[in-house]
């Protein structure tokens, strides 16, 4: 990123209450990498952390299924719920195979991620892997704030995809919230829109080097706090106002530090061997 190029992020992380979500999620993150079963069992950790976020997605999308009833279905094209799950279950495998393009092409990875959601729709294969167009509507039932049109979705994309690119001086969490926030606002496409925004998240936590091995699942944290909170959080990144952006910042800090909180008693499960 040139020196002489404003990065509009970085008065997010002065922000009251946000430097004290960074410094909360960034100790709570090192604790985990530092537990022992992470020195020879971090591939077991990771693929369980992507199981449980995949799960905490869906749920967020409508589709709250037991964590043993996603473990063992092997159908998921069934009935809506199922295909909710099956899609969150593919783009959590699909987002570490993005990783290298993510800050290259990120609207690249996003029509990826979409097309890889929407692998079991039968209907609107039109639409699938591109941002909606004129008359097109999105469907995200949790989130009720008016849809953009097509042109301020195309020129809100063009803008994230640029500030992604640039890089940003700001923490990692600012900027997967403002990565998360962005895409529920603008639900590009006509489905999926939820996973896809979290997906996004947990590609920019990863990749920025917070969680390299993506054990952190930020889907299990944003489930537990439910979606009642999850959109209230979300309308404080819609105001734009300071105290509302610092108010879905530190509710995304909050969600990683619960899907920590998940993974670490996943790696005591497996220090007692009861996992």
């Amino acid at each position: 990123m040139s020196t002489n190029a404003p990065d509009p992020l970085a008065a997010l992380g002065t922000l009251p209450g946000v430097g004290d979500a960074v410094d909360s999620v960034r100790k709570a993150v090192d604790r985990v990498y530092g537990h022992r079963v992470m020195r020879r069992r971090s591939n077991e950790v990771a693929s369980e952390a992507a199981l449980r976020g995949a799960r905490g997605s869906a749920a967020l999308a409508g589709a709250d299924w037991p964590l043993e009833e996603v473990r063992r279905r092997s159908d998921f094209g069934a009935e809506d719920e199922a295909r909710t799950v099956g899609a969150a279950l593919r783009l959590t495998a699909e987002a570490g195979q993005l990783l290298s393009i993510w800050r290259q092409s990120p609207l690249r990875v996003l029509a990826r991620l979409h097309l890889v959601a929407a692998g079991g729709a039968v209907t609107r294969d039109e639409a699938v892997g591109r941002p909606r167009v004129a008359d097109e509507k999105a469907d995200e039932p949790l989130i009720t704030a008016p849809l953009p049109d097509a042109d301020e979705v195309a020129a809100r994309l063009d803008g994230l995809s640029r500030l992604v690119i640039a890089g940003s001086s700001a923490p990692a969490l600012v900027m997967a919230a403002v990565v998360h926030g962005e895409l529920l606002a603008l639900r590009p496409f006509t489905s999926y829109n939820g996973l896809v925004a979290r997906t996004a998240e947990r590609i920019v936590l990863v990749g920025s080097g917070l969680d390299p091995k993506s054990i952190c699942p930020a889907e299990v944290g944003h489930a537990e706090l439910g979606r009642a909170d999850y959109a209230a959080a979300f309308d404080g990144y819609l105001s734009g106002a300071p105290e509302g952006m610092a108010a879905w910042i530190t509710h995304c800090g909050r969600a990683v530090e619960l899907g920590v909180r998940e993974s670490t008693a996943v790696c005591e499960a497996l220090q007692r061997g009861a996992a």
